[in-house]
């Protein structure tokens, strides 16, 4: 028993015992009211560190070229002047011109035999220009009965019979015709050098008879044959009978010699 003197209730001294341990939740201070903070559940990840930035590969040496050899000089050959050309630039150019008009019979008889070999000239340039040639029995081997033209004028080949409707299938022609040579200095020539000129197989060739025809007296400048290749040759034959004869050339013949033989470089004289 606890005595009176002591002061103190029963109530006031259960009041005053400590808690015992296994006390309920109800016995347990109350709350403040704030909620303690969560743990992240998972660790922040660290951050990824920069990557070293690649060295820049080191540009390759460029390859010394190999020397080449040094090209040895070449010389480029000099362009020679044209033959033909050079011969047309010492031949006088003018007009034409005659103090009479021309005629035939002024350059001697036809088909002369000026190289006085027994033959006429009509016989020795068919005889000349012609292959497979046969002779007229008892003509010591001068009058040509046939052959075969390969005409220069037109590409064709010819095959020439002598007969009065065949004969004129094959013409000898002037290149540089007898009207022409007269208007061109001719007429100041001598009889003898007009018949050499008429008869000089430099101034002659077998050819189409109708095509002949169609060139009649011209120059030049006013007709070529149709054979391109062939005008080269003709207008440097032309020019080497003018030159040979002192014949002159027109201005319009003259420019045309020249533009057809530019497109003939090396073009010589027919000897």
């Amino acid at each position: 028993m606890v005595s009176a003197a002591s002061g103190c209730t029963l109530s006031d001294e259960t009041s005053q015992r400590p808690l015992v341990q296994g006390a309920t939740a109800s016995s347990r201070p109350p709350s403040t009211g704030t909620a303690k903070p969560t743990k992240p559940t998972a660790k922040p990840t660290k951050p990824t560190k920069p990557t070293k930035p690649t060295k820049p590969t080191k540009p390759t040496k460029p390859t010394k070229p190999t020397a080449k050899p040094t090209p040895k000089p070449t010389t480029t050959p000099v362009p020679q002047a044209n033959p033909a050309i050079v011969a047309l630039l010492t031949i006088r150019v003018a007009g034409k011109g005659s103090t009479y008009e021309y005629r035939r019979d002024a350059f001697g008889q036809r088909w002369a035999d000026v190289d006085r070999n027994g033959c006429d000239t009509r016989n020795d340039i068919l005889a000349r220009d012609l292959s497979n040639v046969s002779y007229r029995s008892g003509t010591s081997g001068c009058v040509v009965a046939s052959g075969t033209l390969n005409d220069p004028y037109t590409g064709q080949v010819i095959y020439f019979v002598r007969g009065s409707g065949t004969s004129s299938e094959v013409q000898i022609d002037h290149v540089v015709s007898l009207s022409n040579a007269w208007d061109t200095g001719a007429e100041q020539l001598s009889d003898a050098d007009r018949e050499a000129l008429a008869n000089d197989p430099l101034n002659l060739l077998a050819v189409d008879g109708p095509t002949n025809i169609s060139k009649g007296d011209s120059d030049a400048s006013e007709w070529l044959p149709p054979v391109v290749s062939f005008r080269c040759p003709l207008v440097a034959r032309q020019i080497a009978v003018k030159r040979k004869y002192g014949l002159w050339v027109t201005p319009s013949e003259r420019d045309s010699m020249v533009a057809t033989l530019t497109r003939c470089p090396g073009q010589r004289l027919p000897e």
